[in-house]
């Protein structure tokens, strides 16, 4: 109960800053760009790119090339080998291991006590600042937030360095009195073994008062299935009465809605979220929105590069006062974590510039362009949840790939591998109505599709339950911030689980 009005008192204040930068972004973001030259000049990446001569953001963009994970590495090699001051001024004592969508490679992400307070943690508190200042009545603290975080521990590198993947960090140093209103227990938070952390976040967590949770969906299902099926109930308001918020992000909750609800058993509000091992991003600050609010004072400073751009060798980006509504944009970060215009490989569409409120549109690696179609994730899960209302149908997991032939007279084709919950009656008649809806979203897309001349009818193939699960789990993909891909612009992810089927089969 006393948390409950502390927390009333707090969201005065946070509210009346949020909505300052509402009114006044560019200018906070002017203000932030100049902070964090100032705050680098001394670093050797400060001296290596003339920060102390660097005025505005037309300096920056001259002095500083917009880089890729594997551009930026060699700096992050030096932090890891122990060197100091080397993006950012102060220790770096963290780094976030982020697994990405789709390469196979981890990445190793520093994260400086400034971007863990002043961005992660800003974050979260802002969230549920939000939410309470949106719905007054909500009565989060009387019960426990559910944290359905990575699967990974906090390990020592060579050098000293503390790594594990964000949710770990971020559980890891969490405050007393936050840590006290959060289940499970840390021990069990940061299990490596996601299947056997599975269990046992069922086990420990079934029997508490969760009022609230927060997960990435894919992974947040499993878990409230598992509850459910333990405590043999059909929903889990039959669990946990008191539940009213579930805050995701990392991935589209379009595909989930419909399972969510229906696992749920009753209406409570979900927030979305757009946060990553980089940094904490964007808050749905209306509750049943579709977008996101930009947050502007996370120590973060923004540039978006044109959809026309993305694939150049050198791509200019745009700043905050240039972007309009409903383009898309890649997103380009500096930070207080030490990035400097750092291509994090989303993209997002802007529905509103006063205040800058958006949605992501997918990644720069998750598309398909075999014949001038440019399908997008954003493309793609709009059709499929139109299609799967109009036939009452619910998918669990999908990804979509080119056809991919050596014989140079093959028309292309889009081949969708689909697991679904409820199939629907008529497949054929389903694919037709996907490719019907996806040309209607997609202009791009019905031009190639028109007498079937670039473009061919997609074809989809169904697969049997918990297929995606199994294929994750023999990638070592299982759990915490691994994703499904979505699209892919060659066919290795098709061949991948077509190869991983026919194995099981034999």
């Amino acid at each position: 109960m006393a948390l409950n009005g502390v927390f009333s008192w707090f969201i005065t204040k946070r509210v009346h800053q949020i909505d300052l930068f509402k009114k006044h972004p560019i200018e906070v973001q002017e203000e932030l760009l100049s902070y964090l030259i100032e705050e680098s000049g001394a670093t050797r990446f400060g001296f290596e790119h003339n920060f102390q001569k660097i005025k505005n953001a037309d300096d920056f963009r001259k002095n500083v090339p917009i880089r890729s994970y594997e551009a930026f590495r060699p700096y992050i090699d030096l932090i890891k080998d122990g060197e100091e001051k080397v993006t950012w001024d102060t220790k770096v004592k963290w780094f976030a291991k982020s697994s990405g969508t789709t390469d196979n490679q981890s990445k190793y992400i520093p994260v400086t006590a400034e971007s863990l307070e002043e961005c992660h943690y800003k974050g979260g508190k802002d969230l549920l600042s939000l939410y309470y200042y949106l719905n007054p009545q909500a009565r989060l603290y009387d019960g426990k937030t559910l944290v359905v975080g990575g699967a990974s521990k906090i390990s020592n590198d060579h050098s000293g360095k503390l790594i594990g993947d964000l949710s770990a960090i971020i559980i890891d140093n969490l405050p007393i009195w936050v840590e006290s209103k959060r289940t499970p227990a840390k021990e069990i938070a940061l299990m490596d073994n996601w299947e056997e952390k599975l269990e046992a976040m069922a086990l420990a967590t079934m029997n508490d008062n969760v009022t609230n949770i927060a997960g990435v969906p894919s992974w947040t299902l499993l878990l409230l299935q598992r509850i459910c099926e333990k405590k043999k109930v059909k929903t889990i308001k039959e669990v946990w009465p008191n539940l009213e918020l579930y805050m995701h992000g990392g991935i589209s909750f379009l595909p989930y809605r419909q399972q969510f609800d229906s696992i749920i058993g009753e209406p409570i509000h979900y927030m979305e979220t757009y946060n990553a091992s980089e940094g904490f991003f964007g808050i749905q600050d209306e509750l049943g929105s579709n977008e996101m609010l930009l947050m502007l004072d996370y120590g973060i400073y923004y540039e978006f590069i044109p959809s026309e751009d993305w694939f150049s060798n050198n791509p200019q980006a745009i700043g905050l006062a240039e972007v309009e509504v409903g383009e898309n944009y890649a997103v380009v970060i500096s930070t207080n974590g030490g990035l400097w215009r750092y291509m994090i490989g989303d993209t997002i569409r802007f529905t509103s510039t006063f205040p800058f409120r958006f949605q992501i549109s997918g990644r720069t690696k998750q598309y398909i362009n075999i014949a001038g179609e440019e399908l997008i994730v954003e493309n793609a899960e709009s059709a499929l949840n139109k299609t799967c209302q109009d036939h009452n149908s619910q998918i669990t997991e999908y990804t979509v790939g080119p056809i991919i032939t050596t014989d140079k007279t093959q028309i292309a084709q889009h081949h969708w591998i689909i697991e679904f919950l409820h199939a629907p009656q008529n497949l054929s008649q389903f694919s037709y109505d996907l490719d019907q809806n996806l040309q209607q979203i997609n202009s791009d897309y019905e031009a190639k599709r028109k007498g079937n001349l670039n473009l061919l009818p997609l074809q989809i193939e169904s697969v049997p339950a918990n297929t995606f699960l199994h294929w994750m789990k023999s990638r070592g993909k299982l759990g915490g911030q691994n994703k499904v891909p979505r699209l892919h612009p060659n066919d290795e992810y098709i061949q991948s689980i077509q190869n991983f089927i026919r194995h099981n089969r034999s």
